[in-house]
């Protein structure tokens, strides 16, 4: 069996996720699989002339055959980091940054995020996630096949425009630049008896004067066995 504990915290324009333990099986049968991904970058000038540039960087998993030793259950450690940068005609606007995963059991997710009726943290269309209001966050999932869902990793508390406490999937920052990094976030499927795959993804939402836009990186999809 292998434990984990992430803590969240924020620092700057960055949000930071670090785990702070792992103890891993040494029988052959359980153990892990490291898989590198090599992130990638997307530059999209809108229409009054900003250029916004996503970038994932360090992106990771971390693949365990069943914590719940049945081949319904799949577990897996993601990390990474999103950096973003404004330039243009509104540079130093800011932003906010909404970092997340879709799962997809005996789904194709490579052609453009989730086909198969996405569900959950993001309106999923074609190449783009667009963030809504209570936002499912966390990677524990029950899918079966022909099913996917995406969802936020970042959970931050903060007062709402009435003073009431409210959680936010986005890390929100101001000037030319901001980050979200995090380290051995969990995706937990239960319930998938085929084929499943993850892949990532950044949406950056960004206000001038006179657009409001999502930009979304797609990372590139891996196994969860």
């Amino acid at each position: 069996m292998s434990i984990r504990k992430t803590v969240a915290r924020v620092a700057g324009v960055g949000v930071a996720a670090t785990a702070a333990i792992g103890l891993f099986s040494t029988g052959a049968a359980n153990a892990d699989t490291f898989v590198p991904l090599p992130g990638g970058a997307i530059t999209k000038t809108l229409s009054d002339g900003t250029v916004v540039t996503v970038r994932m960087v360090g992106e990771s998993a971390n693949i365990n055959p069943s914590l719940g030793s049945t081949p319904l259950h799949r577990n897996a450690w993601v990390s990474g980091s999103a950096q973003v940068d404004i330039s243009g005609n509104n540079s130093g606007v800011g932003g906010k940054i909404y970092p997340g995963y879709v799962v997809g059991c005996q789904v194709n997710i490579a052609g453009g995020g989730a086909s198969g009726g996405a569900e959950g943290s993001g309106e999923v269309s074609g190449q783009s996630v667009t963030p809504k209001a209570g936002a499912n966050v966390g990677g524990n999932l029950t899918l079966g096949p022909g099913q996917s869902k995406a969802f936020f990793i970042l959970d931050q508390e903060a007062p709402d425009d009435f003073g009431s406490e409210a959680h936010y999937a986005r890390n929100k920052f101001q000037g030319n630049s901001g980050s979200v990094t995090w380290a051995d976030e969990t995706i937990n499927l239960n319930g998938c008896g085929g084929y499943a795959q993850a892949r990532s993804f950044v949406t950056v939402k960004v206000e001038t004067d006179n657009v409001v836009s999502d930009v979304t990186l797609w990372g590139q999809p891996f196994s969860l066995g």
